[in-house]
Parts: structure tokens; C-alpha cells; sequence
């Protein structure tokens, strides 16, 4: 059964479709092609062939003459599934489905609540689109043979109107971010200890309150950033904050210099605000930190302290408050064996529950039954 995974918008080693679903496939036997829009070419890689349509500049272009280069190379490709991870895909999809293939959307994100969360339009603005959304994802994936969604309370929602939904999680890959242990207890022994923030830099991901907890942190720490800045304004905002003088940027980095950063570091940071698209995600980063027996700063919603307090693998905080930042901080530089205790207790909980080796299988068995 040929397969072919489709992204107008994500990165080719994005680690969702490539290291984890493309990856996955490959491995049980599938031929695979993963088609991007990147502008880097065409390449073989790990049993996955990479197809690139070009990448073109600006939203419109994406969302229109992308979209529609895609689906021109999708159906010369002629596969007998399809699998597509972005949103302004699903009239793809549909078209896909009228030449009679298999199709399968995987809803990264809880498209009509991410439409809430867009405060920068105006409120009657943002219930109209969410509506509008809604509607319109329903109606195009009613007719899909499978939806594959990222965390429980996504596939509950597509649950509501769709007979073949599974969640496949974003959970680590077993032994990809171990062997930090050694490297952290030299540095813990030392003057210079970190903690990390990995992934995209914005505003509703808790920049602002790290950089001014930094400021109020006690001990000899420094703030290690893994990742871009969404825009050049807010960089340059937080730039002139007197916890700058602690960070260390380095900008979007490949997954082996994310296994260093985490390395380095003795705790990581997952404080993003409580909007609503958040309150309910199971944020990889939490789990990768996990992965590398890091200790967990993570944000006092209910489903992630449920997971943190549960497993004793870290502190949750008001990700608004920089003070309850800079408190958790503290208590981790300056409680090592503790420190040390959750750490392993987080790469325990990932072993015995949160692991992609376990999510694979769902998404392995999905496939299996769109070849009866």
C-alpha cells in the first residue's frame, strides 16, 4: 500500500510527520513519500522519499498556489493513502477522495479553539470564524476514512462526527535524548548551571515572564534558548530586559543540538499562558524533557499537573507570575538530589507510558485497517 504524507507548511524533518509517522511507516514496510513545500529539493532519507514542490513567499501564496502544487504532485504520485497535516489541505483531501483514494487528516491542532485564542481580532470576530471553521472541517472530514488527532480531548472532538479517530500522541521516541545524566551532575558540581526553554519563541509561550524570572533568580543559572522568535519585535523587546544578560540564544536548532542544550541544563521550561488552545495539549517539549531526565517548570493548568505531580517529575507555576518562575528555579538549582529524583522519575513515567513506541502501534493499526 503506497503512501504518501502531504505538508504545505511544516518543515521536511518536522518531528511529528518526518522522525515519527513517516519514519514509523517506512520501517513496517510501507513505501512512504513525504511531500513539502520548502524550497530544499528532493532527497532519499531513512526509507523516505522527499518530494519538494518549492517554496513560495508570503500566507496567500502558501495557502493557494502551494496548496495547489501539492495536490498536482499528489496525484501524479498516484499512492493509495493520503496523509495530510495542514489544515488549509482538507479541500486536498477532498479532491483526493473524488479520485477515489484513502485519506487521512491528522489535526495537529484544535483548529475552531485555536481561532479563539487569535485575540488580536476582535471578539464577534473570532466566535464567527471559530463557527465558520468548525463547520467547514466537519463537512470536508466527515468523508475522510480516518482522522488521526494529536492528544485525547482532539480526537474527542472529531469523535463527535467521525466512526475512525485515534489519537496518536507526540510523546518522545525512547533513547533519542538520553546519556545526560553525567553531563548535568558535572555541571550541578560547578559555578555554571542552566535551565532551557526549547521550541518556538512567542509571546503565549511565556518569553516575556522567563526572561524577567531570570532577573529574580537567586542563584548562578542562566536561561538557555532553544528556538526562533516569531517576530523580530518581540526579540528585540525582551532583549532590553535586565534578564537578558543570563540567556543564551541560539536560535532554531537540529535535533542533535537539542539533545545538547538538554544536556547542559538542569531543568526545562514549558510556561506557556493559559489560552485556550493550550489548556488541553500535551506539549512535546514537557515530554522530551522528561525523556532526558530533565525536571519539569511547567504551567499549573489541571491536565499538565495532573501529568507533572502525578509522575513527581517537576513543579508547576503560575506561568504569568515571573516571581513563581524564578521561585521554582531556585529550588531546583539549589536541591540537587531532589532535582536528580524527579529527573528520573520523568524518563520513568516516559518508559512505562509516554513513548512514541507505544503511540506507533495506534498509528501502525490504523493503517492496517484502511488496507482491509
Amino acid at each position: 500500500m503506497k503512501v504518501v504524507h502531504l505538508t504545505s507548511a511544516h518543515p521536511r524533518y518536522d518531528t511529528r510527520i518526518f522522525h515519527k509517522q513517516c519514519r514509523s511507516l517506512a520501517a513496517d514496510g510501507y513505501p512512504v513519500t513525504l511531500v513539502v513545500a520548502d524550497g530544499e529539493g528532493d532527497e532519499e532519507r531513512d526509507g523516505v522519499s522527499i518530494v519538494d514542490v518549492g517554496r513560495l513567499p508570503g500566507r496567500f501564496n502558501r495557502v493557494v498556489k502551494t496548496t495547489r502544487r501539492v495536490f498536482d504532485r499528489a496525484r501524479r504520485l498516484d499512492a493509495d493513502v493520503y496523509h495530510l497535516h495542514d489544515p488549509e489541505l482538507m479541500p486536498t483531501g477532498r479532491r483526493l477522495k473524488r479520485l477515489g483514494k484513502r485519506v487521512v487528516y491528522d489535526a495537529h491542532e484544535d483548529l475552531p479553539r485555536q481561532m479563539l485564542a487569535k485575540h488580536y481580532l476582535g471578539k464577534v470576530t473570532r466566535q464567527v470564524l471559530s463557527r465558520g471553521v468548525e463547520a467547514y472541517q466537519r463537512r470536508a472530514c466527515r468523508h475522510f476514512d480516518a482522522i488521526v488527532a494529536a492528544t485525547p480531548y482532539i480526537r474527542d472532538r472529531f469523535g463527535e462526527f467521525h466512526s475512525h479517530v485515534v489519537d496518536v500522541n507526540n510523546y518522545p521516541m525512547l533513547g533519542e535524548l538520553d546519556g545526560a545524566s553525567d553531563a548535568r551532575l558535572s555541571a550541578t558540581a560547578g559555578e555554571s548551571l542552566s535551565v532551557c526553554y526549547v521550541g518556538g519563541i512567542a509571546e503565549v509561550r511565556g518569553i516575556r515572564e522567563v526572561v524577567r524570572a531570570m532577573e529574580r533568580v537567586a542563584h548562578e543559572c542562566r536561561l538557555q534558548l532553544a528556538g526562533d522568535f516569531k517576530t523580530l519585535t518581540l526579540e528585540q523587546e525582551v532583549m532590553t530586559y535586565a534578564g537578558w544578560a543570563r540567556v543564551e540564544a541560539h536560535g532554531y536548532l537540529d535535533r542533535a543540538g537539542v539533545r545538547q542544550v538538554m544536556a547542559s541544563s538542569v531543568a526545562g521550561l514549558v510556561t506557556l499562558h493559559p489560552i485556550i488552545n493550550y489548556l488541553d495539549a500535551l506539549p512535546v517539549k514537557m515530554f522530551e524533557y522528561m525523556s532526558a531526565g530533565l525536571p519539569v517548570i511547567a504551567s499549573n493548568f489541571p491536565l499538565w499537573r495532573g501529568i507533572v505531580e502525578g509522575s513527581d517529575c517537576g513543579l508547576c507555576v503560575d506561568p504569568l507570575d515571573p516571581a513563581a518562575i524564578a521561585e521554582a528555579i531556585d529550588y531546583i538549582v539549589s536541591h540537587p538530589e531532589r532535582a536528580r529524583e524527579m529527573g528520573r522519575n520523568g524518563q520513568r513515567a516516559v518508559t512505562e507510558r509516554y513513548n512514541w513506541q507505544q503511540e506507533e502501534s495506534k498509528l501502525l493499526d490504523t493503517y492496517r485497517a484502511l488496507s482491509r
